[in-house]
């Protein structure tokens, strides 16, 4: 009996001391995390390093294709328009490049005309939520509220009712926020190429605009490209042409999924 009554205070003693982890696993599940990575240099890949590839990886996300492949996928990021998307379009028609635009709730109300147009010509649509928020800071009910406003506003505009890819607003997700996300169906699309380019009073030209790009390029890249500025639109087909002379291709996400899924795939373009 006394043998009993020791087991159970032992097991009272474990369970008091294992309830504070628990709830710290859970608050910590919600710690806000800041996109970054360390840059591509000299066709070598970014590299986000450790914790942020185990947690992509235990959420089924990405941000960079395969190392030993010349392919890469262009997105952009639409907050709102700024006279420059239309030549961005035009220029992915006549190079036939596939992209995918993460589109807000404000760039839908604003400028639903390219945002068919987008659909009409094959790019992926992909959701930037509604209003931008730091999604660690909502709850989870606002969360999909307002992936869902969008989801249904780009159905309403394109008739296309599906939408599978997401990119946190100011890269700033948690544990948390990737796991509401992916349970409503997206796939978190991170980047492995970028920079400051969304400043429209400091625009520098399109020679800038296209160093950048070059001197990060690398296998697999996932590029992460605003629509607002200028010197990206004056930049975009020069880099298109000159990375096609280089030997690489563009690809879209999904040609990206597939291949993380180990799907064997035709070349799209």
């Amino acid at each position: 009996m006394k043998t009993i009554f020791k087991l159970l205070i032992a097991l009272n003693i474990l369970l008091l001391f294992a309830l504070p982890a628990a709830v710290s696993a859970e608050e910590n599940s919600n710690s806000p995390l800041h996109w970054g990575f360390k840059k591509g240099r000299n066709g070598r890949q970014a590299d986000a390093g450790r914790m942020f590839e185990v947690i992509l990886e235990d959420h089924g996300a990405v941000y960079k294709g395969d190392k030993k492949s010349k392919d890469i996928y262009l997105t952009f990021d639409n907050g709102y328009e700024n006279g420059y998307t239309e030549k961005i379009l035009d220029t992915l028609r006549e190079e036939k490049v596939p992209a995918a635009f993460f589109v807000t709730g404000h760039y839908l109300e604003s400028a639903p005309e390219l945002v068919s147009r987008m659909a009409n010509e094959g790019h992926i649509i992909g959701n930037h939520s509604w209003h931008h928020p730091d999604m660690t800071k909502i709850s989870d009910e606002k969360i999909m509220k307002e992936l869902e406003m969008v989801r249904a506003e780009t159905e309403r505009i394109t008739g296309k009712k599906d939408m599978a890819y997401l990119r946190p607003p100011r890269g700033i997700f948690s544990e948390r926020t990737m796991a509401i996300a992916r349970e409503a169906g997206y796939t978190h699309v991170f980047w492995s190429l970028a920079f400051v380019d969304w400043n429209t009073d400091q625009q520098r030209g399109a020679q800038y605009s296209y160093d950048k790009i070059m001197s990060q390029i690398h296998p697999g890249a996932v590029l992460l490209l605003h629509t607002v500025s200028k010197d990206n639109a004056d930049a975009l087909g020069k880099v298109i042409r000159d990375l096609k002379e280089q030997g690489y291709t563009f690809k879209s996400l999904d040609d990206l999924m597939l291949s993380k899924n180990g799907i064997k795939h035709p070349m799209m373009y």
